[in-house]
């Protein structure tokens, strides 16, 4: 007589859960739709972030202000224009005379740079100064790209690992239940219940732990965009990969030369020289031509004791005043200070001359290791499918095993497990050759807002 099957209790709510899995579902597909709409692209990501982010916002106001900085160095070679006005009274009263004097004038003064080494000098480091600021503006912008879509794709690869733990989570509760019924028909051991328990209850603590991270990496994305409730769009299923990287390391490395690093490191060096120029220019004369005019009135009164008595004075009129002139000064000796100057700044300039060979050296070693890392993760993607393909048939294999007989049920959790796990990781490969193509475009120093447009692209429309 064959065995007559029980459900206890602890199978009902198992028995519930499935049928309420459509409903379930359905819920699911719904929220997925709707977030959808609302879901934003990674290039309009970065132009919120543009916007936003207060790191670029200060290079962009610091580069604003050097060329307010420069023009400031350009007033050297301009003429200067000032007006002067006074107003005086004196009085005298010494024995043979008693006078006052009221005089009134306006002078108009003008000077005019004719030949200044220094002030040259002066004028050209400014204006590399402004092609600093550029060069900063440009790394500044580079970083913000990479920080974005850094930020943009955790979300989403956290967003996978979370719905790996939780199909995993599903497949687990499943072989519990069918573990359970098993034991309680006697076809299967105690041991398989305690077994897909323990799984059940290690897949809720990943749960959590993936529940907190998507939590964390969606505050970091709406922090560094300045909006609430970011919704990255997911990597489109059929996206091509192959195209981001192209070309041997050699051709990466080669425009390095153009790098924002080195072009900063370059103009460093070109100011040191004129600073060393500037140090020399202390020994050289300097010509300045200066002019005036000035208009303005006087009045004198009093008496003046003579020989031949008391003579009032009573004399007023206008005066004009007016001078051009040529001053050449030329220093002779400053107790050694300008020679010690010029030693300083020679020093220096041969800093900045190793500061931009190391420059160079760092930015091509970047390029390098940038590019081979990339190689690796596009490898990494094939042979993450190649074992996503060979999981999804162990695991069909395991099950089937696992209804005739020849299989236990632990089996069927490792290979669901496996399964689940390589989703994951492909999901996070592609992620990290998107976010490292960025890289490697950063590292060469040829990153643009362009390259973002490239990686939009692969995104689901």
């Amino acid at each position: 007589m064959p065995a007559l099957r029980t459900v206890s209790a602890s199978t009902r709510p198992a028995r519930r859960t499935t049928r309420l899995a459509p409903i379930a579902l359905g819920v699911v597909l719904a929220l997925g739709a709707t977030a959808s709409v609302r879901a934003q692209s990674l290039f309009e990501v970065y132009e919120a972030a543009r916007a936003f982010d207060a790191n670029y916002l200060a290079s962009r106001a610091l580069a604003d202000s050097a060329t307010y900085k420069a023009e400031q160095a350009h007033a050297l070679r301009r003429p200067t224009l000032g007006l002067g006005l006074s107003a005086n009274r004196a009085g005298s009263d010494i024995p043979g005379s008693d006078t006052t004097s009221k005089t009134t004038g306006a002078q108009l003064q003008a000077t005019q740079t004719l030949f200044n080494r220094a002030n040259d000098a002066t004028v050209n480091q400014a204006d590399l100064g402004v092609e600093v600021a550029k060069a900063d503006v440009q790394i500044a912008e580079q970083d913000l790209i990479v920080r974005v879509a850094q930020a943009y794709f955790d979300v989403l690869a956290s967003q996978d690992a979370l719905a790996a733990a939780q199909a995993s989570k599903t497949a687990i509760a499943e072989q519990l239940a069918s573990a359970k019924r098993n034991f309680e028909v006697g076809t299967a051991t105690i041991t398989d219940t305690r077994e897909a328990q323990a799984r059940y209850d290690l897949a809720t603590a990943t749960e959590l732990a993936a529940q907190n991270d998507l939590l964390t990496k969606r505050i970091a994305l709406d922090t560094l965009v300045g909006r609430a409730s970011i919704a990255p769009k997911p990597l489109a299923p059929q996206a091509d990969l192959k195209p981001l990287l192209s070309g041997a390391v050699d051709e990466w490395v080669a425009p390095t030369e153009q790098s924002p690093n080195v072009r900063r490191a370059r103009f460093a060096l070109e100011v040191a020289k004129l600073e060393t120029e500037k140090a020399r220019a202390g020994s050289l004369p300097t010509v300045d031509l200066s002019g005036s005019y000035g208009k303005g009135h006087s009045n004198t009164t009093g008496t003046q004791f003579t020989s031949l008595g008391a003579v009032p004075i009573n004399a007023s009129g206008p005066s004009t005043t007016s001078s051009v002139g040529v001053t050449m000064k030329l220093p002779l000796f400053a107790g050694g200070a300008i020679q010690n100057r010029v030693k300083e700044t020679v020093l220096l300039e041969e800093q900045s001359r190793n500061t931009l060979e190391s420059a160079r050296r760092t930015v091509a070693q970047g390029t390098r290791q940038a590019y081979f890392g990339l190689e690796s993760l596009q490898a990494q993607v094939k042979a993450f499918e190649a074992a996503e393909s060979s999981s999804q048939l162990a695991l069909e294999a395991t099950q089937l095993g696992y209804k005739v007989g020849v299989r236990v049920n632990l089996d069927v959790l490792n290979a669901q497990t496996q399964l689940y796990t390589t989703r994951r990781d492909l999901a996070k490969a592609r992620y990290d050759v998107l976010v490292n193509s960025l890289k490697l475009r950063q590292a060469s120093g040829t990153l643009t807002a362009d390259d973002v447009l490239k990686v939009n692209q692969l995104l689901a429309k």
